[in-house]
């Protein structure tokens, strides 16, 4: 993301002679929140910015100059990428697609496919790469804590063919068996739920607040106000309440990989 925001912002706490733990004191935030949104890798939300104009004194430039909604798409997907890489747990939610950092290179090539224009060749293989480097945050034991709540539809559509789905649905089975994610299904008989609108991760960090990254169809958007991360968040948690539970939901993909192995 650009940086200039950063860039002023750190101006201003260096001109009011406060390091940033000083700043952080008197923000009411923590010392490396400060750190990220100097680094350019964290926007404040409205609320931080505030309290940051008022402990800067800077009126309140750093709240009327937050970076518009409307920022490109490939923007928004980097500040995104750069906090699931920070991120100490990870909450997915996937209406139509397998997430990113669970999906296999020949589902991932499958899914580039359906462009069009369609992707060169070269185009196509740096996303792949970088979807395969993100999905290295799995080769840790333990963090990021990932969850993922997967729409029926996910599994039923074929994308690839039944033999590229049937190593994409192996592959997630492995990861539960390994204990390195938890997935649930939200079956199809459930009909309506609280998440159907688009795709979802909740993201936790160690030293930051909890952000929400949405995306749908030429439009994606990294959330950090703090009301409407609650409010998403308790969706999450109500679709969750009716999806199938861990052993139930691991039967139904075992039993999906072999319908797709057994495809004629």
């Amino acid at each position: 993301m650009s940086n200039t925001y950063g860039d002023w912002f750190k101006e201003q706490r260096l001109a009011a002679g406060l390091t940033q733990q000083e700043l952080a004191d008197a923000a009411v935030m923590t010392r490396s929140h400060i750190s990220h949104i100097e680094a350019g890798r964290r926007m404040p939300s409205r609320e931080d910015a505030r309290r940051l104009d008022k402990a800067l004194n800077t009126g309140n430039v750093l709240s009327s100059f937050l970076p518009q909604d409307d920022v490109a798409v490939a923007d928004r997907f980097e500040d995104a990428r750069q906090l699931e890489q920070q991120a100490t747990v990870i909450r997915e939610f996937a209406l139509s697609l397998v997430p990113g950092i669970l999906q296999t290179e020949r589902y991932m090539r499958a899914v580039l496919s359906t462009a069009f224009p369609p992707w060169s060749e070269e185009e196509c293989d740096r996303i792949v790469v970088t979807r395969l480097e993100r999905a290295k945050i799995l080769a840790a034991p333990v963090t990021p804590v990932v969850w993922v709540l997967l729409d029926e539809a996910v599994l039923r559509r074929p994308v690839g063919g039944p033999d590229v789905m049937a190593e994409q649905v192996k592959h997630i089975v492995r990861l539960v068996e390994d204990r390195r994610v938890r997935v649930h299904v939200l079956p199809y008989g459930l009909g309506a739920h609280p998440l159907q609108q688009s795709m979802l991760t909740l993201m936790w960090f160690e030293d930051q607040p909890p952000v929400a990254y949405s995306e749908a169809i030429y439009m994606a958007k990294v959330h950090d106000d703090p009301d409407l991360v609650e409010r998403i968040q308790a969706a999450y948690h109500l679709a969750l309440g009716d999806a199938l539970p861990l052993k139930e939901s691991l039967a139904l993909l075992r039993a999906t990989a072999k319908d797709y192995e057994n495809h004629d």
